[in-house]
């Protein structure tokens, strides 16, 4: 039988958008061979949720393939694959703490480090770092993402904001829904690689002046519709489909 048709509809789409998020996730360069992890929370009482099988490059992933994981770590379906220990204490933290993170991105971008690694961290210098900064936050590094004491830290640090910056480590999004913690990493790399292309320059940076700074927050979702799930998301998997509609098995 297959994992299809071994589980209930809501669970195959959350799958179904998963492995979508993965395939764009490679697609757009933004992988680190086997090392950064999506999640997405499973609808449904149980508070299991999904992650990738370890030593998966992100192209090869298939909603079939995906790991159900509890809060524990614990695999709670039959899969001959295992999970990486660092990821699923980063997101099994947020997914404990924050109900509305239904998808937690997680990645390891060179140009997302190199501002975790700048004192000031995300610079106001340009319209796409001013999304992120609508809500963000700032974790310390701690080491490896493998010690549980570390957990209530890291959420305290995220609060209620949409993305989080892992100091010396990496970019973090959550969101309702796959569309909105993609669409949030996507502004947020966006902002990264901006700052650091404006920073190789030799003049000085131009910021963005604070009150529209401050009332940035209503404007976003304006111009985004709820952080894109309702246009966005479709063309993107449209995009994936025309490439290759594999993820989808």
């Amino acid at each position: 039988m297959s994992v299809r048709e071994k589980i209930p509809a809501p669970e195959w789409q959350a799958r179904v958008d998963l492995a979508a998020m993965y395939r764009l996730t490679a697609l757009y360069h933004w992988d680190d061979l086997v090392f950064t992890h999506i999640s997405m929370r499973i609808p449904g009482p149980e508070h299991h949720f999904l992650i990738n099988p370890y030593g998966f490059l992100f192209e090869e992933i298939t909603a079939s393939s995906l790991v159900k994981v509890d809060l524990t770590g614990r695999i709670v379906m039959e899969t001959p694959y295992v999970i990486n220990p660092a990821g699923f204490m980063i997101h099994s933290a947020v997914h404990e703490a924050r109900e509305d993170a239904q998808c937690v991105f997680h990645t390891h971008t060179l140009h997302g480090v190199a501002v975790s690694a700048q004192k000031n961290g995300l610079l106001p210098i340009s319209q796409q770092s001013l999304v992120a900064l609508a809500s963000i936050g700032y974790h310390n590094y701690e080491g490896l993402a493998l010690n549980a004491a570390e957990k209530p830290r890291l959420v305290a640090d995220l609060g209620k904001s949409q993305t989080l910056i892992l100091r010396n480590h990496g970019l973090l999004t959550v969101g309702r829904s796959a569309a909105e913690a993609f669409l949030m990493m996507y502004f947020l790399e966006a902002a990264c690689r901006v700052q650091i292309m404006a920073q190789s320059g030799r003049s000085e940076l131009v910021t963005v002046a604070e009150p529209i700074l401050e009332g940035i927050l209503g404007q976003v979702d304006r111009v985004t519709m709820g952080m894109g799930a309702d246009i966005i998301w479709p063309a993107l998997l449209r995009k994936l489909d025309r490439i290759d509609p594999s993820y989808k098995e």
